[in-house]
């Protein structure tokens, strides 16, 4: 089968077509801010939830018992505890994780796949996998901090002040410890080729079969490909906040291995324990996720 060409798009101007210079290898990271601005705004209600469900070992018999405890003993403010930290920690992470995956399909198009016209799947999936396992640097101890503060329900529970302190606290043990969770972040993040896969699918689609604005497109493929990548992601993710909430001393962890929590999960709750949360998570997806792509590919195309 024939390969397509690689057309350069171009501009009309008064006599002559002009060639449209492609955006900046660096639009992305701009971009990314305001989608992590976006998305935290959206979602850390439902966040709080999902993460208190997932390692709490029995305090909540499901969400809504959840939500119902938290509002009654924390009020409002019990569902934005450790708000902070994915709020200068999501627009850190979204300005590398779309900025990245901007840049490495950019660099692939050119460089591994220059004879098409449009980047291939592959070439979609490879940038999605290395965008995840870039981010998960940043990720890591920024979801930990966000973590520990989340699963402080009371005053008894309660060892960290705010994010500064669990960072201090955690460097105080050994540096080591703000990366504990990166080996299980890169594993959840792996699955960001479901994600941006079916994201470039849905927007194809969308473009060809609708008359939808190219806002309200990228608006519902951003909310459902979030939902196809929880679908798939959502197992490890429940690894990850066990691993992520453990003890910070190594001689306390009881899961100094990721297989340990694996198995202690299914020990405990057999294969229902990897889908703990699962039904904030997905509620927070759609509406956090497609609120921050639509304003990611909004500030791309207005700067651009």
């Amino acid at each position: 089968m024939a390969v397509e060409k690689a057309v350069k798009p171009v501009e009309a101007g008064s006599d002559t077509l002009t060639e449209k210079p492609p955006p900046p290898k660096y639009l992305g990271f701009i971009a990314g801010v305001f989608s992590g601005v976006t998305k935290n705004a959206v979602g850390h209600p439902f966040d709080t939830v999902k993460v208190r469900l997932q390692t709490s070992e029995g305090r909540f018999k499901g969400p809504m018992e959840c939500v119902l405890n938290t509002f009654r003993t924390e009020g409002i403010r019990g569902f934005y505890k450790g708000f902070t930290p994915p709020l200068m920690g999501w627009m850190m992470m979204d300005s590398v994780m779309l900025g990245s995956l901007h840049l490495y399909r950019r660099l692939l198009h050119e460089n591994v796949y220059p004879e098409y016209k449009k980047l291939p799947m592959s070439g979609l999936l490879i940038a999605a996998l290395g965008s995840g396992w870039t981010v998960s640097f940043v990720a890591a101890p920024i979801e930990q901090f966000k973590a520990r503060l989340q699963v402080q329900y009371d005053a008894k529970t309660t060892i960290y002040k705010g994010p500064l302190d669990v960072a201090r606290k955690l460097w105080k043990i050994s540096p080591k410890t703000w990366f504990t969770g990166l080996f299980p972040t890169m594993v959840f993040r792996s699955n960001f080729i479901f994600w941006w896969g079916s994201y470039d699918l849905m927007k194809e689609w969308g473009t060809a079969n609708t008359s939808l604005s190219n806002t309200a497109i990228n608006f519902w493929a951003g909310g459902l490909s979030a939902t196809v990548f929880w679908i798939f992601a959502y197992p490890a993710d429940v690894v990850k906040q066990v691993i992520m909430t453990d003890s910070p001393i190594p001689s306390e962890k009881k899961f100094p291995r990721y297989m340990d929590a694996v198995r202690y999960i299914y020990r405990e709750k057999g294969w229902r324990g990897f889908t703990r949360g699962f039904g904030p998570s997905i509620l927070r997806s759609f509406p956090a996720n497609a609120a921050a792509l639509a304003v990611f590919e909004t500030v791309m195309h207005t700067l651009h």
